[in-house]
């Protein structure tokens, strides 16, 4: 394991070059003109802060003019496309999510599935391609939720 370093034990990085007081009359023209840079970069970048706050402000209210649903501001979930393989629950189903992932010794594709249990108030049937979103746990398996119905099942 790690152990910490007492304060008196040398260290492997250099030491830095001590100041003295010609140096630092000389360092100090460079030290305002750096400052006086920073300042007008964080004021240009607080200016350009606020214009895109403006205007993603001017975008959601047309937004919601249009009667357009508006995004969450929860971030990008993880969404992912499968296949209904049970309906047999309540609000239920249980969405096959096939992948292919190369094989690290034979350099061939094979094909990896993950069930998921996901909440369905759309009424999704066997066979339907679904799209699922993660969200918060609704149950103790259940922390997807299906949110459209991407083909139904040819009957």
């Amino acid at each position: 394991m790690f152990r910490r370093k007492k304060k008196d034990e040398p260290t492997d990085a250099p030491q830095a070059p001590e100041t003295t007081a010609d140096s630092a009359s000389a360092d100090a023209p460079e030290a305002s003109a750096a400052a006086e840079t920073d300042a007008a970069a964080s004021a240009e970048t607080s200016a350009g802060a606020a214009a895109e706050s403006a205007v993603s402000e001017s975008a959601g209210a047309g937004a919601q003019a249009d009667g357009a649903t508006k995004k969450s501001d929860r971030g990008n979930r993880v969404q992912k496309v499968g296949t209904v393989s049970s309906d047999k629950m309540q609000k239920t189903v249980i969405v096959r999510v096939d992948r292919q992932v190369l094989h690290p010794k034979y350099r061939r594709y094979v094909r990896r599935t993950s069930k998921f249990m996901a909440h369905d108030d759309l009424g999704a049937t066997v066979g339907d391609r679904v799209r699922i979103v993660e969200t918060r746990p609704l149950s103790a398996k259940k922390r997807w939720r299906v949110i459209e119905i991407v083909q139904k099942a040819a009957k």
